[in-house]
């Protein structure tokens, strides 16, 4: 029998922020153990309407990471699945690499954002997951204020590196209360 999940690690590119009106461009999901080890990665590129794209994907944000804009508009127009078939896509991942009478933690970084947007677009997927949730950036406020103890993580804004990056911050954080005297 595979080695089941414990984590489903998740992070989405939207073309913005609010989610009644900005749509997922980009998921990824990598399914880990407690320690972090990738048992499973899954990505995909989620169509979705130019309109939205044009109208959605503007401000100073867009301005500072206009390569990043291109590239997910690229990945857009040769997008092949729409929100709905995406969905069924990652339910079958988590179902695959998950024990589905186990409870299923989202993890990531401010993933509460990103929970929103699957509350309001993926519904099924939002009521296999916990409400308990694993969020790097709670970490994140400790280390630094308590601490003094700062993970310097790249802005990438793609979905794949991101995870990874919360993935290694969380293992950073976890190694200095092992190592240190904390």
């Amino acid at each position: 029998m595979a080695k089941k999940a414990s984590l489903l690690w998740l992070d989405l590119e939207m073309t913005g922020l609010d989610e009644s009106k900005d749509k997922i461009l980009e998921v990824a999901c990598i399914a880990t153990d407690w320690d972090f080890n990738e048992i499973a990665v899954f990505e995909s590129a989620v169509k979705v309407d130019e309109e939205i794209v044009k109208e959605r994907m503007v401000g100073d944000f867009w301005k500072k990471f206009s390569k990043v804009k291109k590239k997910l508009v690229e990945q857009n127009d040769s997008a092949e699945f729409g929100s709905e078939e995406v969905e069924k896509h990652i339910l079958k991942f988590v179902a695959d690499n998950f024990d589905m009478s186990e409870p299923i933690y989202l993890a990531g970084n401010s993933i509460h954002q990103d929970r929103k947007f699957i509350k309001n677009e993926w519904p099924i997927l939002d009521d296999l997951l916990h409400y308990r949730m694993l969020d790097v950036s709670a970490w994140k406020i400790v280390m630094i204020n308590k601490f003094g103890i700062e993970f310097k993580k790249a802005d990438k804004h793609r979905a794949i590196e991101d995870i990874r990056g919360s993935i290694e911050e969380l293992k950073y954080y976890m190694k200095e209360f092992r190592d240190g005297d904390n």
